[in-house]
C-alpha cells in the first residue's frame, strides 16, 4: 500500500472516530440532562409533598402551573410559579413560593400551601442566610417551628394575634432571634392575603406554558 494511500484509510478512520466520539458524547449529555431534569422534577415533587402530602390530589403538580405576580404580597418583583393541586374536578390548593424580605440576613424563601378554603396545609423554608444556631430555627431539620402554621388562616388566629409574641401576637420568638421569625410570619400573612385575593383566579385560569 503506497504512503499517500495508507494516509487517506488514516484520515478516514480518524474521521470515523471522530464522528463516533462525537455522537456518544452528545448521547451521553443528553442521558445525563434528561437524568438530571428528572432528579430536579423528583426533588421538587418532594418538597412540594411535605406542605401538601401526595395523598391529598390526584393531578400532577408540576404540569399544572399558574404564573403570580404580586411585588407586595408575595415579597419579589419576579413573577413566581404557583402548583395548582385537583381531587378529580375539585380544587384542593395552591402551592406557591414568597419571599421574606426581612429577614437578619437578607431574603427568606418560603414554600406555601393553602388549600381552597384559605387555610394553610404548610409552611416550608427553601433557602436562607439566618445566623446557624439562631435564625436557623425556621428549618425543620432544627425544630418543628415552620410546622404550627399548618391548619391556620387569615381567621385563624385574628389579625391582631399575628405577631410574635414580643409584639403581642401568638407566635413564639427565638432566643436571642426575633426578627426572623418576624419576617416569616408577616411573609405566611401577605401569602393568605394574596390567596384570598386571588383566589376566583387561580383556579380558573389556563395553565402556565410550559
Amino acid at each position: 500500500m503506497s504512503i499517500r494511500r495508507q494516509m487517506a484509510v488514516s484520515a478516514g478512520l480518524l474521521a470515523l472516530f471522530a464522528v463516533i466520539g462525537g455522537v456518544l458524547v452528545a448521547g451521553t449529555e443528553t442521558l445525563t440532562r434528561d437524568r438530571i431534569i428528572e432528579q430536579q422534577r423528583a426533588a421538587l415533587r418532594a418538597t412540594l409533598n411535605e406542605v401538601l402530602p401526595a395523598d391529598r390530589y390526584t393531578n400532577t403538580l408540576l404540569d399544572d402551573t399558574v404564573t403570580l405576580s404580586d411585588p407586595d404580597l408575595l415579597g419579589t418583583d419576579e413573577p413566581v410559579i404557583g402548583y395548582r393541586a385537583w381531587l378529580g374536578d375539585e380544587p384542593v390548593a395552591l402551592l406557591f413560593p414568597v419571599v421574606a424580605p426581612d429577614g437578619y440576613s437578607g431574603d427568606i424563601r418560603l414554600l406555601i400551601g393553602v388549600d381552597a378554603d384559605g387555610v394553610l396545609t404548610g409552611v416550608r423554608v427553601l433557602d436562607h442566610r439566618e445566623t446557624p444556631g439562631l435564625g436557623d430555627a425556621i428549618e425543620t431539620r432544627r425544630g418543628d417551628w415552620i410546622r404550627q402554621f399548618a391548619g391556620l388562616s387569615l381567621d385563624q388566629p385574628p389579625a391582631a394575634q399575628w405577631k410574635v409574641r414580643k409584639d403581642g401576637g401568638q407566635f413564639d420568638q427565638f432566643a436571642g432571634a426575633t426578627i426572623t421569625p418576624r419576617a416569616v410570619v408577616k411573609a405566611v400573612r401577605k401569602a393568605l392575603v394574596f390567596f384570598e385575593q386571588n383566589q376566583n383566579l387561580l383556579f380558573t385560569q389556563p395553565p402556565t406554558s410550559p
